[in-house]
């Protein structure tokens, strides 16, 4: 075969190639759609132009004093296009068994919550919420790969909606670099 007759070929693999990569990157996190915990829809597309902390929380968790800081950096920062995004999910150790109702009461009770929390959803496994699909999957969000490895690991999404930076568990929410972050 001579290399002329292959040209059509690699001209081919290289357009759907790129137009792969090219749909991933136009993915943003706009696309979603979920229910909050009260069950009504909640619209990723009405954030558009905000930074947005999207976290997986637990409320019988070692980690779940952070929803203090979650709280103060979000009341520090929500009226300057930055908004938090919880998730309540029960997939590590079962350490969030409650039902919506309980969680908002817990939430507001013991952390005057007022960031949008979201109905329970799983962020692992067979059963893994669309939006942690996203968050997770690079050819999802077109940036990069990473797994869930505990309560309260945050994804940073930028002003146009798509991923920006994964933050481990451990690392507060007032951490200096996720302080600088919201205010680049």
């Amino acid at each position: 075969m001579k290399l002329r007759s292959l040209i059509p070929l690699f001209i081919m693999i290289a357009t759907l190639s790129a137009r792969g990569q090219k749909e991933a990157g136009d993915t943003t996190i706009y696309q979603f759609t979920v229910q909050n915990l009260e069950g009504e829809e909640f619209d990723f597309s009405s954030l558009k132009g905000k930074k947005i902390m999207v976290v997986n929380t637990a409320s019988k968790c070692g980690l779940t004093p952070q929803y203090k800081k979650l709280q103060a950096i979000y009341d520090k920062y929500g009226d300057k296009d930055f908004v938090i995004v919880g998730f309540p999910a029960n997939n590590f150790m079962f350490q969030e068994p409650g039902s919506d109702e309980e969680i908002a009461v817990f939430c507001k009770r013991n952390y005057g919550v007022t960031f949008p929390m979201m109905s329970k959803i799983s962020v692992k496994g067979k059963k893994m919420h669309p939006v942690y699909e996203f968050l997770t999957k690079k050819s999802k969000n077109g940036v990069l790969d990473s797994s869930v490895s505990w309560n309260f690991q945050k994804y940073l999404i930028n002003a146009d909606g798509r991923l920006a930076m994964v933050v481990s568990p451990s690392t507060l929410p007032d951490d200096p670099s996720v302080v600088s972050w919201i205010e680049e």
